[in-house]
């Protein structure tokens, strides 16, 4: 495990707070991300292979003047994870092709510059290649993907468009809760709820992934606080203007053991069951929160739990 890209760092470091104007760049660079996704939702298609969708990402990147915060980070040889059914997290793209049915997620992240620092985004979305994707309004409407795939079981595909669907439901439930709560403990009980509810209507419950949260993100792309996607005991730090945290559910459909490949990157589960990723950076305003790496802030995301973000363009 590669201490800061995703993996548990204990510590009571000081979190770093934003100004209104360092809130404004680290949007620059949220921006950045969602062409990056949006980049890749466009070409994902069954018979791409991983690097192919990897050099999307770099071209994306390129194009938007920034640098990618992936790429060089441990040693990590490219700019997005890519992580196919099993896996969990931090995929190395490569000779993979995509097939239809599989349930594949991207974890994004860059940087701007501005003023002589560094400003970073970071966001993670999951598909299931040869299905139009949801988008952000439709999915809070409640549109499922439906239908069959050629080639694919129906079981499968059932339950990796379930297991998509609550995992992106429990990002959006954890980043409204942060509109209201008061701690960072909001985003556990907001993904556990989720899953619960889940849990009784699809009649099996996803495991949450522990050893891999979600993590403050600012000047650096990994930074305090944890942001952990689970209930523990004791007292989290307290919401604060200013802080900005990337918030990021993983959940599978089995249990929550992961074993890492030889690269020592690739994370993937020990049963060989699927996995989904989801995440998003939210800012914590004086007057609110706004999802730096939705194109909307996360007006349509947020609008199910009445939170409205606030404007940061």
């Amino acid at each position: 495990r590669h201490p800061g890209f995703g993996g548990l760092e204990v510590t009571m470091a000081r979190i770093e707070l934003k100004s209104a104007e360092e809130l404004r760049w680290m949007r620059e660079a949220g921006l950045v991300v969602v062409s990056i996704h949006e980049a890749l939702r466009a070409a994902v298609a069954p018979g791409i292979t991983t690097r192919e969708l990897d050099e999307v990402s770099a071209a994306a990147i390129a194009d938007s003047g920034a640098t990618s915060n992936f790429l060089g980070y441990y040693d990590y040889p490219a700019t997005v994870c890519i992580s196919v059914n099993d896996v969990i997290v931090h995929g190395i793209p490569g000779d993979t092709e995509l097939a239809a049915g599989d349930i594949v997620s991207f974890d994004c992240g860059a940087y701007v510059e501005r003023r002589g620092r560094q400003w970073h985004g970071d966001a993670a979305f999951s598909v299931i290649v040869g299905e139009p994707f949801v988008s952000d309004e439709d999915f809070a409407s409640g549109v499922r993907a439906s239908g069959s795939l050629p080639g694919v079981d129906e079981n499968v595909l059932r339950e990796r468009r379930q297991l998509n669907a609550l995992t992106r439901e429990s990002l959006w439930s954890a980043l409204a809760a942060l509109a209201t709560g008061k701690r960072i403990s909001a985003v556990g009980s907001a993904v556990e709820e989720v899953v619960a509810h889940h849990g009784e209507i699809n009649g099996w419950e996803a495991g949450i992934v522990e050893e891999f949260v979600g993590h403050g993100i600012g000047t650096s792309m990994h930074m305090p606080p944890d942001v952990l996607n689970y209930r523990v005991r004791g007292i989290q730090a307290r919401l604060k203007p200013g802080m900005v945290l990337a918030v990021e559910p993983m959940l599978v459909r089995g249990d929550i053991a992961s074993i890492t490949d030889d690269d020592e990157w690739t994370v993937r589960t020990a049963d060989g069951r699927d996995a989904a990723h989801w995440e998003h950076s939210i800012a914590i305003t004086e007057d609110g929160v706004s999802v730096l790496t939705a194109r909307d802030g996360g007006a349509a995301g947020l609008a199910p739990y009445g939170v409205t973000p606030v404007g940061l363009d």
